[in-house]
């Protein structure tokens, strides 16, 4: 006599517990995915991939020292200091320009960058914003824009900051970033690293408050 299996006699059987709906990878993060140039928009700016013609515009915001008084990398206001930035975010495919919705105009650029699919992780660098837009609204929002794509594919964010730029270490932490240790960079400097779990920033997201526009 042959024995059947129930599976062989109906290969639709399933444990009682299944549902054919339920997909358990449905909700995964997936890193292959991952567009680090995306277009993105929110209620203050818009972000999109940054492109050679954007130097000149990028470089008027760049320009003003203040910018970098905290920053490593101090003279980066400098023209050719600033190319060899400008050159490394082209080269990276990860970096996005950002614009003032209200008038188009450019205010700062950001960056994707070190996918680690192994790690489900993703680095969020090399930010600045014109002074004229300080103050948290816009910053806000584009760290809210960046962080809202990121979870879509990974579980975290790490951000590289600089040990006296505390300005950057401040609003990191105000997100629920962590120091999780330190680094060398490729001019061997000292870089701190902050992590951004996905739990993490649900607990800590709050609503970004509008600022008040005459």
């Amino acid at each position: 006599m042959i024995n059947r299996s129930v599976d062989t006699i109906n290969p639709e059987h399933k444990p009682p517990h299944y549902n054919r709906k339920q997909n358990p990878f449905k909700n995964r993060p997936t890193p292959m995915s991952f567009d680090l140039q995306p277009t993105l928009q929110g209620e203050l700016l818009e972000l999109r991939p940054l492109m050679t013609a954007d130097f000149d515009a990028l470089y008027d915001v760049a320009s003003d020292p203040f910018i970098w008084e905290q920053h490593p990398n101090h003279d980066r206001y400098q023209r050719p200091v600033f190319e060899v930035f400008f050159r490394e975010a082209m080269e990276s495919r990860g970096a996005v320009l950002a614009l003032d919705r209200r008038d188009g105009r450019v205010i700062g650029s950001s960056r994707f960058a070190n996918l680690d699919e192994q790690k489900s992780e993703v680095e969020i660098g090399w930010t600045f914003l014109a002074r004229s837009h300080w103050g948290g609204f816009y910053n806000g929002e584009m760290k809210k824009l960046m962080l809202d794509h990121a979870f879509q594919f990974v579980r975290n964010v790490v951000f590289v900051i600089g040990p006296q730029n505390f300005r950057s270490q401040r609003a990191v932490e105000k997100i629920g970033g962590t120091l999780v240790g330190s680094k060398l960079d490729k001019n061997g400097n000292e870089r701190l690293v902050f992590r951004l779990e996905a739990s993490a920033r649900l607990e800590h997201h709050r609503p970004i408050p509008k600022p008040l526009i005459p």
